[in-house]
């Protein structure tokens, strides 16, 4: 049995990248998660057990600082553009390793947050299909 080694990444210089514009300074943290569920079926034999999962679903989910200032914001993009469908591209470490493209369904932030914090937001954004593994050139 063959040891593998590992090579765990450090989220601190990554591209979050929707419809061609770099977010990433103003984004915490970008998460694509998988979903699916089991299907189990039961005869009535007591052999008669059948178990599947169904193929996963996925969402980018973003937390991200609000700004409504700054023309192009993040908060301004998903606002202005909800419900279209645009690519996206998740690279967990900028210059190094693979990244992953993704087509998203936008969704728009939520508006204003608690005293004397910074305001964020955390959105989830369906994916249509499945992210796309691209490797690192």
């Amino acid at each position: 049995m063959a040891e593998i080694a590992v090579t765990p990444i450090i989220l601190k210089d990554c591209i979050v990248e929707i419809d061609d514009d770099d977010f990433a300074a103003a984004v915490s943290s970008a998460v694509l998660t998988p979903t699916s569920s089991a299907v189990v079926f039961k005869g009535l034999k007591p052999s008669a057990v059948f178990t599947d999962v169904t193929a996963a679903t996925w969402v980018l989910a973003l937390t991200f600082a609000q700004d409504w200032v700054t023309a192009g914001s993040l908060s301004l993009y998903l606002f202005e553009n909800e419900g279209e469908t645009v690519a996206a591209v998740i690279k967990p470490q900028s210059g190094v390793g693979p990244s992953f493209s993704v087509d998203i369904v936008i969704t728009p932030g939520a508006i204003g947050g608690a005293v004397d914090t910074v305001a964020t937001a955390t959105i989830n954004l369906g994916v249509s299909g499945r992210p796309v593994l691209v490797p690192a050139v």
